[in-house]
């Protein structure tokens, strides 16, 4: 049960994946978070257009290890690991996500899939792994993902 008494089931990781939300969502959804026992790591990719960039941000703003890979696999590797930064769960919140979705939908897309894997390995531990992107359009990182699947 949250504190703020509104239990929108965080700490449920067979729920937990990877979500699109509409502007300025976010900042509702870390209070959220945080009343459900997770811990909230906010990324920004304001201006962030292709994958170096992308990779380059979400290792310096989640302090991953210094001798990650800084490719895919090596992304895929730190999510489902984030051994130094124990928790219950976790909630990624990227807020300005349409920038990188209009520069290159393809790395968007390779990083839906990715966070989705790892929330998936998270819950086979019982652990909540949420990732929600803040766009324009609110649910559309959910429906890519989704098709995604059923290819």
């Amino acid at each position: 049960m949250s504190d703020s008494g509104f239990d929108m089931g965080l700490d449920d990781a067979s729920q937990a994946g990877v979500y699109g939300v509409g502007d300025g969502d976010l900042g509702g959804l870390a209070a959220a978070a945080r009343d459900a026992g997770l811990k909230v790591l906010r990324l920004d990719l304001e201006g962030c257009s292709d994958k170096r960039t992308l990779l380059m941000r979400m290792g310096t703003q989640l302090d991953f290890p210094a001798n990650w890979g800084r490719n895919w696999d090596a992304l895929s590797d730190v999510l489902r690991d984030l051994s130094w930064l124990p928790a219950n769960g976790y909630a990624l919140l990227f807020s300005e996500a349409d920038d990188l979705r209009q520069a290159s939908q393809s790395d968007f897309d390779t990083l839906l899939d990715v966070l989705s894997e790892a929330s998936a390995s998270w819950a086979e531990d019982k652990v909540p792994f949420w990732a929600f992107f803040e766009l324009p359009d609110g649910g559309a990182a959910e429906e890519e993902v989704a098709e995604d699947d059923e290819a």
